[in-house]
């Protein structure tokens, strides 16, 4: 099975990991089931955070009394050392355990520095000193933050989207992380759900010897494919490239990564939805999508307030209310071709 070592940090893991925000949306149960068997299947490091519901619940119920035999990960979106620590504690209880590896400023609007007056590095490095995590690290969406991130050398990893609708300036942060030992851990390799062909992105990412791919897992089939490519990887060849390319024709450029900072809206619109239906409805079978609720839910772009607060929390500065009506317009015309088969 391949491996990756996250830089200056040594952890090394399976080139195959679990990222836990969909545990959130399957009970207990389930959740435990899952995460088990991704361990069973050679998957040791599990990526979650503080603002994931009960995902980190789900986590520790899954791997009581298995401490030694995983990686843990998760963020905080706190905003002062007071808050960063609360937040620590609550999910030192949640994981069951007394330290976490890597412990991450969750998108945070700045890179945080000794001495810059916030007090949230040196925090950080309390929390190192006192033994409740292992490695001081940043999780963000803003290339800006990433790149002083980097430059600084203050951080043991950088987590960021990452998939073959890359950008140079993403790429370029890759290959940053890599000459400076700082580990990477890939999130969004699927493009928030966009991308529908799972073993392109897997070979993608087998192309980068220091990157480490977190999988949004919520399903036993999607956890069973990730295992199967961790056995088998996909191998990249022309015709894994030509289907890349395609998408990358399709796709790439001003497009909805799904992360969700725009939210919540004003007027209750569904942005980190509502702004992908073009590419979902072409990508998936788009039934689900011509349902009353779906229906209702995409009218309500119809009651935007143009307040352009979703446009000032966009990591990557779309021009979030154009591309809400430009998929609404787009939806419309869909429906209409396709209303034998609306519920």
């Amino acid at each position: 099975m391949q491996t990756v070592t996250l830089g200056r940090t040594g952890i090394t893991v399976a080139k195959n990991a679990f990222g836990a925000l969909p545990v959130q949306r399957i009970t207990s149960d389930e959740a435990v089931k899952l995460l088990r068997r991704a361990y069973e299947g050679g998957i040791t490091f599990f990526d979650t955070a503080r603002g994931y519901t009960d995902s980190e619940e789900k986590l520790g119920r899954a791997f009581s009394g298995m401490r030694d035999k995983i990686f843990l990960a998760t963020k905080s979106h706190a905003k002062t050392p007071d808050a960063l620590r609360r937040d620590l504690e609550t999910s030192l209880r949640n994981l069951q355990t007394d330290y976490v590896d890597i412990y991450q400023f969750h998108n945070p609007a700045q890179c945080y520095r000794p001495g810059d007056g916030t007090g949230m590095y040196e925090a950080m490095e309390e929390f190192r000193r006192e033994g409740k995590i292992r490695f001081i690290s940043l999780s963000n969406h803003r290339p800006a933050v990433a790149n002083e991130a980097i430059s600084s050398r203050l951080y043991d990893t950088l987590q960021f989207p990452f998939s073959y609708l890359c950008s140079d300036v993403d790429l370029a942060l890759v290959r940053g992380c890599k000459e400076n030992n700082i580990g990477f851990i890939a999130m969004k390799g699927l493009s928030g759900g966009i991308l529908n062909n799972a073993a392109a992105c897997y070979a993608f990412m087998n192309q980068f010897d220091n990157v480490l791919p977190i999988w949004g897992i919520q399903r036993e089939r999607e956890l069973e494919e990730f295992l199967s490519f961790a056995k088998h990887p996909p191998v990249m060849d022309d015709a894994m490239r030509a289907v890349i390319e395609a998408d990358r024709r399709e796709l790439a450029g001003d497009f909805c990564r799904a992360c969700g900072y725009c939210m919540p809206c004003p007027a209750g619109i569904e942005i980190n939805t509502c702004a992908r239906i073009i590419p979902l409805l072409g990508r998936a079978p788009y039934q689900p999508y011509l349902t009353k609720a779906w229906q209702e839910k995409m009218k309500l772009i119809e009651s935007c307030l143009h307040c352009r607060k979703c446009m000032s929390h966009c990591p990557y500065g779309l021009n979030t209310p154009e591309l809400l009506k430009t998929n609404y317009e787009f939806y419309k015309k869909f429906l209409a071709e396709h209303a034998d088969e609306a519920e």
